[in-house]
């Protein structure tokens, strides 16, 4: 048997960052701005975002970023991260495939988060920034960004999805140690929070509330700006470190996956792990398939529309070209509180439109399934977003032993899922619950789209 576990030296830990922009065939459409509809540009971002952050957002000819010394340096507490050969799942599901996974567990904060949480700080502290505001959903990225800004001698105030406030107790914990302010959302601290609760006092909430929520906080409050965990192509690009990593220790593995898959909230861990992958489509004709693994009851790369939509619920922020399910789409209330987002990011949405990217979705009571059974084969106990990739990566293999053939599979495990145990304990119990939207409720939600002429999606 090869080896099982393969951890690249600090020496490798890559020293840029690869966008994808730069080289995508076709470019991600333009976001615009709401009123006038012309195209935005990194100055029109500024008073919301961190100037690089927004140079980056826009950037579409440098395919290579050096990534901060700073930076890197802090990125030495976890990174590189292992690269797993599964062994163990492939023997439980006797697979002639070979299953490989990207273990993001092991940061501070449990999660990839921290990849581009460090860099947003540096850059917001860089810039003279002394406060920083976010949403979260089941709360990886709100503790990354609580550890981030701590780091970097950062204010910060998180507003957290109600409903995985209330599911997560230890998450919240986990946050309010490393410093962060936060609060549940929607809440009545502002104007976009008031409104959604005057309308439904026992809203459970969603990312796009808690994003509204955050960028007026951000907009009324000085010398504050707005980090976001995903969505935005600036933040796929500093999770590129991930796939990087992965493309070295699966070439000392001696291997090359045919497939490759992440789950799919807003694309980070997706963009991180796939895109330096894909690179290798663009510009050496590989083959490789890659799948996006969304919840079925958030299924907007399934069964959403490509459109022109805002990022949150109340319509700060610009219209950007998504596969969306409408800003105002709140999901049931799974335990993969980071897939619960109304849309995609442009570029990812980009390269779905184009036939790149396939996407599949799974319902949560067969992504705790297959978490269940990662779990007990392989040690971890992963992330409720996780178990939607593992849920892939097991379809996949089920397809190889049918198709008799040695495919070899990689797939990202973003998270642990340690700070979970309520959300297993319920699946044990018979308790969980699955289902998907119909399609009155997507109707429902897509009917509010922002009226864009056609020709700006074509």
């Amino acid at each position: 048997m090869k080896q099982k576990k393969i951890i690249l030296p600090e020496s490798e830990i890559p020293t840029e960052w690869y966008n994808i922009q730069a080289e995508m065939p076709t470019k991600p459409l333009p976001m615009l701005d709401p009123k006038s509809l012309r195209p935005i540009t990194a100055e029109d971002l500024y008073p919301i975002f961190v100037e690089e952050s927004a140079r980056q957002e826009l950037n579409q000819s440098d395919a290579w970023i050096a990534i901060p010394e700073e930076v890197r340096e802090k990125y030495r507490m976890y990174r590189s991260t292992p690269l797993v050969r599964a062994n163990e799942l492939e023997r439980a599901l006797d697979t002639p495939a070979h299953i490989y996974f990207k273990d993001e567990g092991g940061s501070p904060c449990g999660s990839h988060k921290l990849n581009s949480a460090l860099a947003q700080a540096y850059y917001a502290k860089e810039q003279g920034v002394t406060n920083v505001t976010t949403e979260t959903g089941a709360g990886q990225w709100g503790s990354a960004l609580s550890l981030a800004s701590r780091i970097f001698g950062l204010e910060c105030a998180i507003y957290q999805v109600r409903v995985s406030y209330e599911q997560k107790p230890s998450r919240r914990t986990m946050m309010q140690v490393y410093g962060a302010q936060l609060t549940p959302s929607p809440s009545m601290s502002t104007r976009a929070g008031k409104d959604v609760l005057t309308r439904d006092p026992d809203n459970p909430g969603s990312l796009g509330m808690a994003i509204s929520e955050a960028i007026e906080l951000a907009r009324t409050t000085p010398n504050t700006k707005y980090l976001l965990g995903s969505v935005m192509n600036h933040v796929g690009l500093h999770q590129t470190v991930i796939g990087l990593e992965a493309e070295r220790q699966m070439a000392l593995a001696g291997e090359q996956p045919d497939v490759v898959i992440a789950c799919f909230g807003g694309g980070s861990n997706f963009s991180g792990m796939i895109f330096p992958f894909l690179r290798h489509t663009f510009c050496d004709d590989a083959t490789t398939r890659y799948i996006a693994v969304e919840p079925s009851s958030c299924p907007k790369l399934t069964r959403g529309r490509f459109a022109y939509d805002y990022g949150d619920e109340a319509g700060y922020t610009p219209l950007i070209p998504m596969y969306t399910l409408g800003h105002s789409f709140v999901p049931s209330a799974i335990h993969a509180g980071g897939l619960r987002y109304h849309g995609g990011g442009s570029a990812f949405s980009q390269l779905l439109r184009d036939g790149y990217i396939e996407a599949m979705d799974v319902d949560q009571i067969e992504s705790f399934r297959a978490g269940m059974l990662f779990a007990r084969t392989e040690g971890i106990i992963p992330a409720p977003e996780s178990c939607h990739a593992i849920a892939g990566a097991i379809r996949e293999a089920e397809r190889c032993k049918r198709e008799a053939k040695a495919e070899t599979i990689l797939f990202c495990l973003s998270g642990h899922g340690q700070l979970e145990i309520s959300a297993y304990e319920q699946f044990i119990r018979h308790t969980l619950t699955g289902g998907s939207p119909t399609d009155e409720e997507l109707r429902a939600g897509l009917s509010d789209l922002p009226e864009v002429p056609a020709c700006a999606i074509n």
